[in-house]
Order: structure tokens, then sequence, then C-alpha cells
């Protein structure tokens, strides 16, 4: 009888380097789950999406596409490096077309991104309402935008960078119209 060999159903990437993870890390290791986010040093796995998320995500990318003026640019689900042990993942985000580095870059620096846009899911509620806007804040991007699902509609909750206290300052809450000056006009029905 052959001897069992012990397998190990688990990744070794599962299991963090001392000191946890770094931003550079996520282009390297190997078959990390799509979407995968490094919030201070630890890997998030995002779990599967709502027809709801996906919904108001075509939504905002479509009327983002159409009102972002020339020089920049509209992406969605890739990553800001906000520094060493953060490169969180926004569902959007606009940023300066001088920032492209070509086809193969995989994150934008928060110098280059203008607006970030997180829809809300029960997963991700405190991520997306604490963590990742005050990580946001702190690397100076200037226009943060939450959507929550509000008994199966969309409700917009835009903030503006107060540079002298480097948080997010409520600008306008929106039920069922998104109108906005800044920062760029945008006017789009969300029912």
């Amino acid at each position: 009888m052959g001897a069992l060999m012990s397998v190990d159903p688990y990744p070794d990437w599962l299991r963090p380097p001392v000191g946890g993870y770094t931003a550079d890390d996520l282009d390297r290791l190997p078959d990390l789950p799509p979407h995968t986010e490094l919030i201070d040093g630890s890997l998030v796995f995002v779990s599967p999406q709502m027809r709801f998320h996906m919904r108001v995500l075509r939504i905002l990318e479509n009327v983002l596409v159409a009102a972002v003026p020339p020089g920049w640019e509209v992406l969605r689900e890739m990553s800001v490096r906000i520094d060493a042990r953060n490169r969180p993942e926004p569902d959007l985000m606009v940023v300066a077309e001088e920032g492209n580095t070509g086809q193969r870059q995989t994150f934008s620096l928060p110098t280059d991104v203008l607006l970030v846009a997180e829809v809300v899911s029960d997963e991700s509620q405190t991520r997306d309402r604490e963590i990742k806007p005050r990580k946001y804040a702190a690397a100076g991007i200037r226009y943060f935008w939450r959507v929550e699902n509000v008994d199966g509609r969309p409700v917009v909750y835009t903030y503006e960078l107060d540079p002298a206290t480097n948080r997010y300052t409520p600008t306008g809450i929106f039920h069922d119209r998104l109108k906005v000056e800044h920062p760029f006009p945008v006017d789009v029905e969300l029912s």
C-alpha cells in the first residue's frame, strides 16, 4: 500500500508574510481571485456581486464616460496604489490620462485620481463607508461617491475633500436623480 500524501488545499499566498503583503505583491501572487484588494497589508477578497451592483455600475460608468472632459478617463474596477500597504479597488474612478503608463498598467496613483465611487454591498459596508473613504481622503483624492441600496433603489452620497482637515465633507444625497456640477456636470435618473 502506497504512502498517503498530504496535500495542502490552500495556496501558499493565504499565509501572509511577516508584516503583511505589499501593493507590489498584488501583481506577483499567482492565481489571486479577481478584484483582490490590499488593505493595511491584508488581502481582501470580494464576494460575487449582485445584479443591483452591476446595474448601478453600468449607469454610473456610462454617465461618467459621457461627462468627463478631455484629458480624463473612467476606469472600472482597477486599483489605486495609495501606499506600500494599501491598494484598494474602487468600483469606478476618474483618472488623468497623463497617468496612463500603457496597456499593462494595473493601478493608478492617487495624484492621478480625481473621483472614486463605491457601490456598497452587504459584505463591503465597513470598507466602503469607513475604511476606504478615510484612505482615499488621506491620499488626497478630491471627490468620493458612495452608492447605497435603499429598498432596491440607488441612493448616491457625494463628498468633496476639505483641504483644511484632509477629510471628506458631504455635498449631497441623491435619491432619484444624481445632479452635480463638480467635478464636472452630471445629470442622470437613478431609477
